[in-house]
């Protein structure tokens, strides 16, 4: 006699968590789809390819990667469990480093506008480093303010990417 096969939605999807990574990109996928649908194209246009061409790529991509990871999972596939030599899987995550760095992340998006993307920037980037452990206070923050000023000048002037450069508008 065989075992009664599972009746529930719930017992069919047991051990199957990797499906929702593949709602995620399905998700993110489709929005990517739409945003680039919605893009305004004037401001970009310079030959056949438009700044709507990657977005329309990795969205596609997104949707495919999901289908085919939905696949792999309905047929019984199953990720690897992690096996990293450097990683220490009884250790508790460093939750202070991921908090730093979402508010680093978040005071950049707020501050973009009224600082300009080379002075928000240059916080964006010692924020990060600080929070993954750099504590050079001299040679932090002058490689931020670099890598942020090349940062602008390479999107604002080289490709033509408009970057807010607030105070800093009238210099650069």
């Amino acid at each position: 006699m065989t075992p009664p096969g599972p009746t529930t939605l719930r017992d069919r999807l047991r051990g199957r968590s990797e499906l929702g990574v593949c709602g995620i990109l399905l998700v993110l996928g489709i929005l990517v789809l739409t945003d680039a649908l919605s893009m305004d194209t004037d401001i970009g246009r310079r030959g056949p390819v438009g700044p709507t061409t990657v977005p329309f790529a990795v969205g596609i991509l997104l949707l495919v990667v999901a289908v085919l990871l939905a696949v792999d999972v309905l047929r019984g596939g199953r990720g690897e469990a992690e096996g990293g030599e450097d990683v220490d899987l009884t250790e508790p995550g460093d939750w202070r480093t991921v908090v730093l760095l979402v508010g680093v992340f978040l005071a950049n998006a707020v501050l973009i506008e009224p600082l300009g993307f080379p002075i928000s920037g240059a916080l964006l980037f010692w924020g990060s480093a600080y929070a993954l452990g750099s504590r050079n206070l001299t040679r932090d923050p002058l490689i931020a303010a670099g890598l942020s000023l090349a940062t602008f000048l390479v999107f604002n002037n080289l490709l033509g990417v408009p970057l807010p450069g607030g105070p800093l508008m009238g210099v650069l």
